[in-house]
C-alpha cells in the first residue's frame, strides 16, 4: 500500500503547493486569494484546469503562458515539487496518522511564510497568527486523542502555550540586545510570530533546537553571502526562511539530534 499511497500524498502535496503560490502572490499585495481563478499576471486569460496541473502544466505549456507566451516563472513548478515531496516525506515518517495532517498543515504555513519573506522581507500576520491557533489546536486534539481525556488535552495545550510564550520572548530579547548592540533594528517582528508559531507546533525544548540551528545557518549563510558577493557587513537579510528550515529539520530529526548531543556530552 505505501507506494500507490505515497503517489496519491505526492499529488495532494503538488495540489497544494499551487495553491501555496497562490498565497505567495496574493497575500502581499492584498488580493484574495480565492477569487479570480488563476490566470496570468500578464495577459490576465484565465488558465484552463489543464494548464494549471500542478508541475506537469508547466511542462506541457514549456514555461510560457498559451496565450501571450510570457514566460512563467520556474518557482512555480519547483515549489508544487518541493511541497510534494515534503508531504510524502511527513507521511513516510508519521504514517497513516493524525500527526501526519498536523504536520502537512505546519509544514505548508513555513513554506509560504519563507517565500514570502524572500519576496517581500515581511511574515504577514494572517499566516503567523492563523499557523499560531492552528498549532495550539493541534496539539488539544492530539493530546485529547493518543492520551485519551481531558488531562492528555491539558498537557499538550500547556506546551503549545509555553512553547508559543518562549519563542515571542527569545526573538523579542534577541531583537532587544542586536538593536542595542548595532543602534538599529536587528530583527523583524515578524519573526517573533514565526517563533511563537514554531513553538505552538513544536513544543519549548524543539523550539530551541529549531532556534539553534536557524542561528546557525543564518549565520554560515550571511557570511558566505558577504565574503562572495562583497556585502556589506549589517546589509538586511530574511530570518524567515532559516528559522522555517530550523522547524522542519527538528522536526524530522530533533529527537535525534538532541539525543545524540546528550550522549555525546552527558
Amino acid at each position: 500500500m505505501i507506494i500507490p499511497a505515497s503517489l496519491i500524498v505526492f499529488a495532494l502535496g503538488a495540489s497544494i503547493g499551487s495553491f501555496i503560490n497562490v498565497v505567495v502572490y496574493r497575500l502581499p499585495a492584498g488580493l484574495s486569494i480565492l477569487w479570480p481563478p488563476s490566470r496570468c499576471p500578464h495577459c490576465l486569460n484565465q488558465l484552463k484546469a489543464y494548464d494549471n496541473l500542478p508541475v506537469l502544466g508547466w511542462l506541457l505549456l514549456k514555461g510560457r503562458c498559451r496565450y501571450c507566451k510570457s514566460k512563467i516563472s520556474v518557482r512555480y513548478p519547483v515549489v508544487e515539487a518541493v511541497t510534494a515531496f515534503m508531504f510524502v516525506l511527513v507521511f513516510w515518517i508519521f504514517k497513516f496518522s493524525l500527526l501526519t495532517i498536523g504536520y502537512w498543515a505546519f509544514c505548508s504555513w513555513l513554506l509560504a511564510l519563507s517565500l514570502i519573506d524572500l519576496d517581500t522581507m515581511t511574515l504577514p500576520n494572517p499566516l503567523t497568527q492563523s499557523g499560531l491557533v492552528l498549532g495550539v489546536l493541534f496539539h488539544m486534539v492530539v493530546g485529547y486523542s493518543l492520551e485519551a481525556g481531558l488531562v492528555g488535552l491539558v498537557k499538550h495545550l500547556m506546551t503549545a502555550v509555553v512553547g508559543a510564550v518562549l519563542g515571542l520572548w527569545l526573538l523579542d530579547a534577541i531583537a532587544i540586545v542586536g538593536s542595542i548592540t548595532f543602534g538599529k533594528a536587528a530583527m523583524g517582528a515578524g519573526d517573533a510570530k514565526l517563533a511563537a508559531m514554531m513553538g505552538a507546533w513544536l513544543g519549548w525544548k524543539s523550539l530551541l533546537l529549531a532556534g539553534f540551528i536557524a542561528c546557525g545557518v543564518g549565520a554560515l549563510v550571511g557570511g558566505v553571502t558577504i565574503i562572495l558577493s562583497q556585502r556589506q557587513w549589517g546589509q538586511k537579510m530574511p530570518f524567515g526562511p532559516f528559522l522555517a528550515l530550523g522547524a522542519v529539520i527538528t522536526l524530522f530529526s530533533g529527537e535525534a539530534i538532541l539525543s545524540t548531543y546528550l550522549q555525546f556530552f552527558f
